[in-house]
This record gives C-alpha cells, sequence and structure tokens, in this order.
C-alpha cells in the first residue's frame, strides 16, 4: 500500500471508515494511539522500519503513510477520527523536555490532537512532568521497550504519582511484541500498579505479546485500559496471534479497551484496524464503546 500515490488512498478508504462509523451510529472514532512527532525525529523512525531492525521482529514494515505532516492530519479528519494524539517518546536522556515543547505547539495548532507529553527516567522528570500537566497535556506515552529503562526506576516514582493524582491517562509501551526488551512484560509495570492503583494506564497493543498477563492486571486495576493498536490485524496475528480462548475477556472488559492504530506507522490501511475489530464478532456495542464511546468519556469529549 505505500507504493500507491497519496491521491488514491483516501478516496476509497475514507468512504469504508465512513460506512463503516454509519452503519454503528458513531459521530467519529477517538484514536489514542497515533504518531506526530518532529519531522526528523518521525523520519529517523521510519528509516528503523525501513531497515528491517529488531524491533520490527526482523520483518518488512512498509509505511502506508509516508506522507507530509499536514496531509496525515487531513487523512485523520477524512476518515472521522474525532480526537487523536501525538505519540512521541525520548531513547535517552535530555531528549523527553525538547520532545514535550514541540508537542505542545503541536497541539495549538492541531485542535483536534489530545495534547500528548512523554517522559524518561532522568533527575528533571518530575519538574517537566509537572511543567507540562499546568500547560494543559492530556495524555502521556512511555516506552519502556525503545527507551529500555525499568518503569520501576525510583527517578520515575514520584512522576507517576502526579499523573496518578491529576488522573492523566499513560499510554505505555511494555509488552514483549513485536520483539522482547530488557524490561518490558508484565512484571514491571505490576510493581508500579501496585505502588500507584489509581494510575491510568493504557497498555498499548493489548500488551502483545503477553496478552492475557496484561489482561489479568486489567481486571485487576480499574484504571488499567488496553488499546487495540495493530492488535487483531493479519499483519500481527501472523507475528504474535491473540488467543481466542481470551475473547470472553475483552467483552468482560467492553469499557476499557480502546481503539489505538499506530497511524501513520502502520504497513497496512487504516481500515483494516476497524476491520480486524469488526470480525472479533464481539457485537456492535462494544465496538462502538472500543472506537468512540471509552475514549470520548477518558478525555472528556462532548
Amino acid at each position: 500500500m505505500s507504493d500507491q500515490p497519496p491521491s488514491m488512498i483516501p478516496a476509497t478508504e475514507a468512504a469504508e471508515v465512513r460506512r463503516f462509523r454509519e452503519r454503528l451510529g458513531l459521530p467519529g472514532l477517538v484514536d489514542v494511539h497515533t504518531h506526530f512527532m518532529p519531522e526528523r525525529v518521525l523520519r529517523k523512525v521510519w528509516d528503523y522500519f525501513d531497515g528491517v531492525g529488531v524491533l520490527t521482529g526482523g520483518i518488512q514494515w512498509p509505511i502506508t503513510y509516508r506522507e507530509e505532516e499536514e496531509q496525515r492530519i487531513v487523512r485523520l479528519r477524512e476518515f472521522g477520527v474525532r480526537a487523536f494524539t501525538a505519540m512521541l517518546y525520548p531513547h535517552k536522556p535530555g531528549m523527553a523536555r525538547w520532545l514535550n515543547g514541540w508537542a505542545a505547539g503541536f497541539a495549538r495548532r492541531t485542535p483536534d490532537c489530545l495534547h500528548t507529553s512523554t517522559l524518561f527516567p532522568e533527575p528533571d522528570v518530575h519538574a517537566y512532568v509537572q511543567q507540562a500537566l499546568e500547560e494543559g497535556a492530556r495524555v502521556f506515552k512511555a516506552h519502556v521497550q525503545v527507551g529500555a529503562y525499568d518503569p520501576t526506576d525510583e527517578l520515575l516514582d514520584d512522576a507517576w504519582g502526579l499523573l496518578a493524582e491529576a488522573g492523566v491517562p499513560v499510554v505505555i509501551h511494555c509488552g514483549s511484541g513485536p520483539a522482547p526488551g530488557k524490561h518490558t512484560g508484565p512484571e514491571p509495570v505490576g510493581r508500579v500498579l501496585a505502588r500507584h492503583p489509581r494510575l491510568r494506564l493504557v497498555v498499548a497493543h493489548m500488551g502483545m505479546t503477553e496478552y492475557e498477563d496484561f489482561l489479568d492486571l486489567a481486571e485487576r486495576y480499574e484504571e488499567v485500559r488496553l488499546d487495540t493498536t495493530m492488535a487483531f490485524t493479519d499483519f500481527s496475528e501472523r507475528i504474535a496471534p491473540f488467543p481466542r480462548r481470551a475473547l470472553p475477556r475483552l467483552a468482560g472488559l467492553a469499557d476499557r479497551i480502546l481503539l489505538g492504530s499506530d497511524f501513520p506507522n502502520i504497513p497496512y490501511p487504516y481500515v483494516h484496524q476497524l476491520h480486524a475489530l469488526e470480525r472479533l464478532d464481539l457485537g456492535d456495542d462494544w465496538l462502538r464503546a472500543v472506537c468512540h464511546d471509552n475514549g470520548a468519556r477518558l478525555f472528556g469529549l462532548r
């Protein structure tokens, strides 16, 4: 799909997404896992995927929406995404504060983007998390895999406490898919939650590959949610299939599963994520909750 001219993608795909929304009677979609970041950083991310690196599991990962920032924003609006995020993340100390400054500016000029911030275990993390909250950050991104840090690092403890008190969600990539990291998996996150049980963690990618372990955490902690990013798609089912025996647990957590896509860094069309959720056959009420209502409630959208 990434080889198609940009003008060929939205006409048919936007219509498919619109049909999906109209069938469910949705006013739009709320996507909690989309990526916007400084262009030179995003280009490096794309270069990494192009290089078939460790984090891709050694598989080809073509970027479907390899376009300029403004065109990517237009695409999401054409798809009817009424609120989305700017998931950005540091991979070394000294980077998070700069990314947060960029994200604040992006949110000011992009009103349908939920003001996103990030963090890293470093001495000034408490100060810049507090600053981001004061400036109106509505969601944070933590990437344990890329950042290669332990979420239980004592440098982060006060920051987790701040976020728990503020009730601001944190989308956290902590599962071991598509390739494990030194600190990925449910155990470190479980220790964070034991200290901060009211922390609103949104486990990215449904916790791939430890799906059932992260469902355990969601069932234990009422503020833990999971996003659908790349889960259930044909691409991910080849790498890390979701266990069919766990589908009833998804139904039981209907109010805490959130739509996520990983746009633009996906190797298939955006609508495929929606169709993948639809074919789980968990019902239209479940789809409405996941694709719109849960996110709208979490972020107070009217």
